[in-house]
């Protein structure tokens, strides 16, 4: 995985927001992307492109149309290097604090 691709990725809220539009509805083509964002057809493709480069969008050619897919897999991994270890500490110190302030009412 290359984390600055996807971390390059998910910095820009155009390509947030075409992510959030898969993740409502996944397999759309661009003209069904484009509906929903103020831009060219052009520049939406060079935004799906840079998800692609990230693997964040995978794309399937069904007839005419190509299909846009979320890969969800780079965020995943994105989640258990940089996210899930602080969430991990944080739980651990609320349970902690949970612990002593039962044994505090216990005392009482």
């Amino acid at each position: 995985m290359d984390d600055d691709k996807t971390f390059k990725a998910l910095g820009d809220p155009t390509r947030r927001k075409l992510l959030d539009l898969l993740c409502e509805k996944n397999g759309q083509t661009l003209g069904q992307l484009c509906e929903h964002l103020d831009m060219k057809r052009q520049s939406v493709t060079q935004h799906i492109g840079l998800l692609e480069e990230a693997n964040l969008v995978s794309t399937v050619k069904r007839g005419r149309e190509k299909l846009h897919f979320l890969n969800p897999v780079p965020l995943q991994m994105v989640y258990e290097r940089w996210i899930r270890k602080f969430e991990q500490q944080r739980l651990a110190l609320l349970h902690d604090l949970k612990t002593e302030l039962e044994g505090e009412n216990d005392e009482q």
